[in-house]
């Protein structure tokens, strides 16, 4: 019986787990490097996931915290730790819900929606990086294998 590893490089069933984790590393890398260069020219820019937050809120602002979490994909004691690092920074409050004070919700500041543009220029540019070589077909199938694997912790198979 012939191992994997014996066949042609071209005939190899992809390494996907490993491609996926390396991609995520390198992507990580990649955005921490950029938030220095920013840094570096006097800029604050929020980091990836407080852009998220970010963007969330200037589309629906007051969002309750629950939803905030599982709009990032994020778990309840991790999104409290970060509106609470975000609110000292001025980019958001965090308030009691009116109609249930067991609620917070969260709310964008002037100065979080002043990150706004800037955030949309650098996620401009970071997806055309992102996508340079890519058709659109092929993007599709990369956002619908993704989407796959996200969803694989959903079910018991």
């Amino acid at each position: 019986m012939r191992s994997i590893w014996s066949l042609p490089v071209a005939t190899r069933p992809p390494r996907l787990v490993f491609l996926l984790n390396s991609a995520q590393r390198r992507l990580h890398q990649w955005m921490a490097t950029e938030q220095e260069r920013a840094a570096l020219s006097g800029d604050r820019l929020p980091t990836p996931v407080q852009s998220g937050v970010l963007f969330i809120l200037a589309r629906t602002d007051g969002v309750p915290m629950g939803q905030l979490a599982q709009a990032l994909d994020l778990a309840p004691s991790a999104i409290s730790g970060l509106v609470q690092r975000m609110a000292l920074l001025g980019w958001l409050e965090r308030r009691p819900c009116e109609a249930d004070a067991r609620t917070q919700r969260v709310w964008l500041s002037a100065e979080g929606a002043a990150q706004l543009p800037g955030l949309r220029t650098a996620l401009t540019r970071v997806n055309r990086r992102l996508t340079a070589g890519f058709s659109e077909d092929e993007l599709q199938t990369v956002a619908r294998w993704l989407t796959h694997v996200q969803a694989l912790g959903d079910t018991h198979d």
